[in-house]
């Protein structure tokens, strides 16, 4: 139930980005941090899907800014960020969640394929960190939240440029922890197992696939989107002020 959700104190009226926030888990993020009274702004391609959950919010009274870029364009990226900055402050949140878990054959990949998937799934999460973090060391500290994926932990295969990829946001998560810490920036990893979005049950969930999922979950119940939400929300605010460099997995008990 939305009501029994916490809220944090600490998350209200601060200034968010989320990336890839139109759909997904991305938009359960987006609508949570509107909950808290944050002011929320996020990424995202798909403008029909974007306007369509602005307008979900504004009906219900909170307010969140959707803006159109492609992340794989870092010169577009930092544009934007700037963008948002000059709207709603310095962003003192970042929440790097857009990927995308194409399939794909090992023998099929092309150089360019494989430039392409880090470019979606991995490197702007770096230059989004990037940008924002001298507004960031200005107002006297924030928090990045970088989304990973279970995928490469449990050894999934069908798909190495993305699992690859996202195996390396821990590595960035520490990296970013390390360097930022002097300036009180945290930088954590939310690990999500399989999560029942849309994208999700249309593409890949079948009852043989279903059923491996609930033989390997300890909780036999399917994961949803505000699974995932409910723990960047935690690790965003202050309550989680002594966390930074780590991976937080909300899979269920798979791995």
């Amino acid at each position: 139930m939305q009501d029994e959700i916490a809220t944090y104190p600490s998350l209200a009226g601060r200034s968010v980005l989320v990336t890839g926030g139109g759909s997904g888990i991305g938009a359960e993020i987006v609508r949570q941090f509107a909950r808290q009274g944050s002011k929320v702004a996020f990424i995202d391609i798909d403008r029909d899907a974007s306007t369509a959950l602005v307008d979900e919010i504004t009906a219900a009274g909170r307010l969140a800014a959707f803006h159109e870029c492609d992340l794989k364009d870092i010169g577009a990226l930092r544009r934007t960020v700037a963008g948002i900055e000059q709207e709603q402050g310095a962003v003192t949140i970042l929440i790097n969640n857009a990927a995308n878990d194409e399939r794909h054959d090992m023998f099929e990949v092309t150089p360019e394929y494989w430039d392409e998937r880090y470019a979606v799934n991995l490197r702007h999460q770096f230059f989004a960190a990037q940008a924002v973090a001298p507004g960031m060391k200005a107002a006297g500290g924030g928090a990045i939240v970088n989304m990973g994926s279970i995928s490469w932990m449990v050894g999934q295969g069908g798909m190495p440029a993305y699992t690859s990829a996202k195996a390396a946001i821990l590595g960035l998560t520490r990296s970013l922890a390390r360097d930022l810490g002097p300036d009180n920036i945290r930088s954590v990893c939310v690990v999500p197992g399989w999560i029942m979005t849309q994208r999700q049950i249309d593409k890949w969930l079948t009852p043989e696939a279903e059923a491996d999922l609930m033989k390997s979950q300890c909780l036999k119940r399917k994961l949803t989107p505000l699974d995932v939400a409910r723990t960047v929300l935690f690790y965003a605010s202050e309550e989680a002020r002594g966390c930074t460099g780590q991976a937080y997995i909300v899979d269920a008990g798979w791995r």
